[in-house]
């Protein structure tokens, strides 16, 4: 019976291709809702991923890059005390109002932005993987800023042009790829800018610490260390770069309104998903009946008719999988073409996977269960 499951397929594959299509559009819903989830709150992390960071150092509690508070520069000092440090750099986060330049020299328009002072220092950590070492040089301009290509039109700018943040003139020397961000657009200045824009002097402190330890230092040990020396230096809390980062993911993707509107539609994607897999394969069996109902009169048992549907199903759902991957990989490379922020990883795309072969899978059996109940004498009608 297993060899008739694979007969009828080649003979009869007309009337499964409908089925097969089906399925790989389930799997690319999956496979694109997955990615843009993934893609869309891990740009909530984005000042984390794109540093190379060891350790990040802020305010007790704080849910998310975003929400950083001053903490005392003090904190620093505890920092360079530890013998497995080998280097430490401030980091300033500032909340501004961007005002672009016309052509009569005026301030148009007023877009919210989020403004992060770094270091300009060769291999400083901050935004490394984002930056080449002549950007951050360009940065040591008074009043030069950096942002991501695809907001340039938000901020109705363009490379080298100026404008005003927060009523301070700042000009843009580069634009770059990888800096957008969850709720807002990052922009880059130096140290020395961004405490100018805030009117904030380095004695109050920075927003956050960023600390490296030496080569071959255990950064769990070190960070157990530091956070329980208390906070006899000022309040301040200690974090591994991946902890802060799945921190900050987490806060947006559950305790927003957006995380829980973007969950949603990933659970109406799979309901969608799992209806248009199992009337599809269902109408492949209604229309075989006559068949099964003949052989069930020859006097072939209804299992192994039953295994013949699941085979089929299986079959179904192995062909729908190679064409959702196929499909998948197309979309995501035009969705990073056009900047879209798409992520996937190996185990998203095995979750994906399995949840379409167990999609098919129950699909088969629900429509076995329904040749079963059959009466053979009403199929052969």
């Amino acid at each position: 019976m297993i060899a008739l499951a694979r007969k009828t397929l080649a003979y009869e594959w007309r009337r499964f291709v409908p089925s097969v299509f089906a399925v790989g559009f389930a799997g690319v819903l999956l496979v694109m809702q997955a990615a843009l989830v993934l893609g869309i709150f891990s740009t909530a992390a984005i000042y984390v991923s794109a540093s190379s960071a060891d350790l990040w150092v802020g305010y007790p509690g704080t849910q998310s890059v975003n929400f950083g508070r001053t903490i005392s520069p003090d904190v620093e000092m505890r920092l360079r005390m530890e013998p497995e440090i080998g280097a430490v750099e401030p980091y300033v986060w500032v909340d501004g109002d961007w005002r672009a330049r016309s052509a009569s020299a005026e301030a148009v328009g007023g877009v919210s932005i989020y403004l992060s002072g770094i270091s300009t220092a060769d291999g400083a950590m901050m935004f490394d993987r984002v930056l080449a070492p002549w950007q951050r040089q360009l940065l040591r301009e008074p009043g030069a800023v950096i942002v991501d290509r695809a907001d340039l039109p938000t901020l109705a700018s363009a490379e080298g042009g100026a404008a005003w943040i927060n009523n301070h003139p700042v000009r843009i020397v580069a634009a770059v790829d990888g800096l957008r961000g969850l709720g807002g657009v990052n922009v880059i200045s130096s140290l020395s800018s961004a405490r100018e824009i805030s009117e904030q002097p380095a004695s109050r402190g920075s927003t956050y610490l960023l600390a490296r330890v030496r080569k071959g230092s255990d950064v769990k040990a070190v960070q157990q260390r530091l956070q329980q020396a208390g906070s006899s230096f000022g309040p301040h809390e200690v974090w591994t770069a991946a902890a802060f980062a799945r921190r900050s993911q987490l806060y947006w993707m559950f305790d927003t309104g957006a995380g829980a509107g973007v969950l949603f539609m990933a659970i109406v994607v799979c309901l969608v998903g799992a209806v248009v897999t199992s009337q599809s394969l269902k109408s492949v069996v209604a229309g075989s009946a006559r068949e099964y109902a003949v052989l069930n009169a020859l006097g072939v048992s209804r299992a192994a008719l039953g295994r013949v549907v699941v085979e089929q199903a299986c079959w179904i759902g192995g062909m729908g999988l190679l064409l959702a991957m196929v499909a998948s990989t197309a979309l995501l490379s035009l969705a990073r073409v056009y900047r879209v922020p798409v992520a996937l990883n190996g185990t998203a795309m095995l979750a994906c996977a399995a949840l379409v072969a167990v999609l098919a899978l129950l699909s088969g059996i629900g429509a076995m269960r329904g040749l079963l109940r059959a009466d053979p004498a009403t199929l052969l009608r």
